[in-house]
């Protein structure tokens, strides 16, 4: 594990400013020649999904989240991480997660982030309940999302 890598990790309610996030990336990596920033929605389904309720285990679900990203910064040279996951009741179209990488190539930079996102989908606990109007279903990670995962340890 690349220790030098700094890895902002959070867990909340409240929205977050992607502006706000990438300063504080381009802050702790000065002279990262690459950014890479993925921001997930709420999908809306085609307006089947009214809300998506996210319920975490606290300090359990945040070392989780940092043990991806401390995986991710051992397996390729990354300059910082910052990863934000919300929970409580999100509508349709509000921003969920955002994983925001740096290096010194874009390469690595596209890979972390892709990589993160792919674990964080897979084994990362959250549990996700989407009140879908006349009904509320818990959902899981779907097969794509493991096969996704499963996908990195082939991958060179």
């Amino acid at each position: 594990m690349s220790t030098a890598t700094p890895i902002a990790i959070a867990v909340q309610t409240e929205d977050f400013s992607v502006d706000e996030s990438l300063a504080r990336l381009r802050k702790a990596a000065p002279g990262a020649g690459a950014e890479v920033l993925f921001l997930g929605r709420v999908r809306d389904q085609a307006g089947v999904v009214k809300s998506l309720t996210l319920e975490h285990y606290p300090g359990m679900t945040e070392a989780s989240m940092r043990r991806v990203c401390e995986a991710a910064a051992a397996r390729w040279p990354l300059q910082a991480i910052e990863a934000i996951h919300r929970v409580g009741a999100l509508a349709a179209g509000d921003q969920i997660v955002l994983v925001a990488v740096a290096s010194a190539h874009r390469h690595a930079a596209f890979d972390g982030a892709r990589y993160i996102m792919d674990a964080f989908k897979s084994e990362v606990v959250f549990w996700k309940l989407e009140d879908r109007g006349d009904e509320a279903v818990w959902i899981e990670a779907a097969v794509s999302d493991h096969q996704a995962l499963a996908g990195w340890s082939t991958a060179e």
